[in-house]
């Protein structure tokens, strides 16, 4: 049971995440700014608390940092009817994990921890790659926010949701690739998936690595 409620969490999670701007825009389109916002606390009160109880005391702030910031401005748009708190939630999100991320380089940059869940012991250089990565993702993110926030401004719902639901995704990835060729054309560390396989051959491993 408890293995199986982890994985519909997670499922759960993932949807509202990618689709969340598209259902925005289909419930502002028919429905009130109150009636959306109730869905969307319904649907991210219960998934917050069972990470709050799964989560350890010193991880209780990162892991409902962003849910809470959310729960908050959707409620002011419950109280208020107000649809700009609804369309204001891609840029919160966005501003939250630009502080998380900015302030991580003041000690452990953020794409360091993720690293060392994978290779616990890194070199200089690739701890100045992560720190570099680490600053890339925070300027992704106050882009990002950015545009969210003309978009939710000026812009119609649906170039909203087109962007925050589909282009910021893909923008995302795009950064991710990047992140990752350039990681092996620098350090030439792979793994045995697929892709690290078909980029060996393209990029091989230097001398005593090969």
């Amino acid at each position: 049971m408890g293995k199986g409620l982890r994985v519909l969490v997670g499922v759960v999670t993932t949807t509202l995440v990618m689709l969340y701007p598209l259902a925005i825009w289909f419930g502002l389109t028919h429905f009130s700014a109150r009636t959306v916002g109730l869905w969307i606390l319904a649907l991210l009160v219960p998934s917050a608390l069972y990470r709050f109880r799964k989560a350890r005391r010193e991880d209780v702030l990162a892991v409902l940092r962003v849910p809470l910031a959310v729960a908050v401005v959707v409620g002011l748009g419950v109280l208020t009817d107000d649809a700009r708190f609804v369309l204001a939630m891609p840029v919160l999100v966005n501003a939250v994990l630009l502080v998380t991320f900015a302030s991580s380089l003041r000690g452990v940059p953020m794409i360091e921890r993720f690293a060392r869940m994978q290779e616990p012991e890194l070199s200089d250089a690739q701890r100045a790659h992560c720190r570099q990565v680490t600053w890339a993702w925070v300027a992704f993110f106050a882009v990002n926010g950015a545009i969210a926030a003309l978009l939710a401004l000026f812009a119609s719902r649906f170039w909203w949701a087109a962007y925050n639901g589909g282009i910021a995704y893909g923008l995302m990835g795009v950064l991710f690739a990047g992140e990752y060729v350039l990681r092996q054309y620098r350090f030439r560390k792979y793994g045995d998936g697929l892709h690290d396989r078909l980029l060996s051959r393209i990029l091989p491993p230097r001398g005593d690595e090969a």
